[in-house]
């Protein structure tokens, strides 16, 4: 059987390169390498051929504390030796080292839940719809650059304390993290009480993240794309938000089903099941 280990420092040309043959993304490697201890947590073959790494996370519970969360991400076989077990058995490794971590459950988000036998999916709401257009625009929102959106940090710690399975971001987060998934083409766009994450996305308002005053966030939004000839948006908000008017003229409920939880130490179903759970783009591991 084939041999497993962690990492080490002298593999990582052997990841890189397992990584550029599976994924078509710019973003793995450097968030990568934001965290200090990732060889320890990165599980692989002998010879690198496939590989799982998970980080360690804080994210709210909704009643206003935090739980301790293991977010698996990177997981990756190349071509030649797909099919052999090698996934399985490394997600296995991974699962009992967040035991060892505290982890109460594990989260992922993926396009191919068959690969995760062992977690299990969830759904996150979402909406879409036509933007509604105001007849006046007041101030335009500022453009904030992705490497000082520290500065947006008390909004939105006040904004998630109790909204479930949002991540609890440290210093480190806003610095390293956050500037990788909120660069261009994405823009964090602040008023006097609150900001929105989005991207302009052919013809299409995406908001990404938003915290803080939502009504006031929003319209401005709707100005701004009413400015951009945008007629059509979707946010990451749940069906029954009271500030969806101030965006939409009307709303299409969605669903985002690429999340799924397993259970280490403690059940994530109160967390994740909750109708008003929302996990940031800029959190994804």
């Amino acid at each position: 059987m084939t041999p497993l280990r962690t990492a080490r420092p002298g593999d990582r040309e052997a990841l890189y390169a397992l990584w550029a043959a599976c994924f078509d993304a710019p973003h793995v490697v450097p968030l990568y390498e934001t965290d200090p201890g990732r060889y320890g947590r990165t599980f692989v073959t002998g010879d690198v051929s496939a590989c799982v790494y998970y980080l360690p996370r804080r994210v709210h519970d909704g009643l206003g504390g935090e739980v301790l969360v293991g977010g698996v991400a990177n997981v990756a076989a190349h071509p030649s030796v797909r099919g052999r077990g090698h996934v399985r058995r490394l997600l296995a490794l991974a699962a009992e080292a967040m035991v060892d971590d505290g982890c109460a459950w594990s989260l992922l988000f993926t396009g191919t839940p068959g690969v995760y036998k062992e977690w299990t999916s969830f759904e996150l709401r979402t909406v879409s719809g036509p933007l509604r257009h105001p007849a006046t625009t007041g101030p335009r929102p500022r453009e904030v650059a992705a490497g000082d959106a520290g500065v947006l940090r008390d909004l939105y710690e006040r904004h998630n304390a109790r909204r479930p399975l949002t991540a609890v971001r440290d210093e480190a987060h806003w610095r390293d993290r956050l500037p990788v998934w909120y660069g261009e083409p994405v823009e964090l766009l602040a008023g006097d009480a609150g900001y929105a994450a989005v991207r302009w996305d052919g013809g299409v308002l995406d908001v990404l993240e938003v915290a803080g005053d939502l009504p006031g966030v929003l319209s401005a939004l709707a100005a701004e794309a009413g400015a951009r000839g945008i007629r059509t948006g979707r946010a990451r908000l749940t069906w029954d938000d009271p500030a969806l008017p101030h965006l939409f003229a009307s709303v299409v409920p969605e669903r985002d089903r690429t999340g799924m939880a397993r259970a280490i130490l403690a059940d994530p179903a109160p967390v994740v099941g909750a109708a008003n759970a929302a996990h940031w783009p800029a959190d994804y591991f």
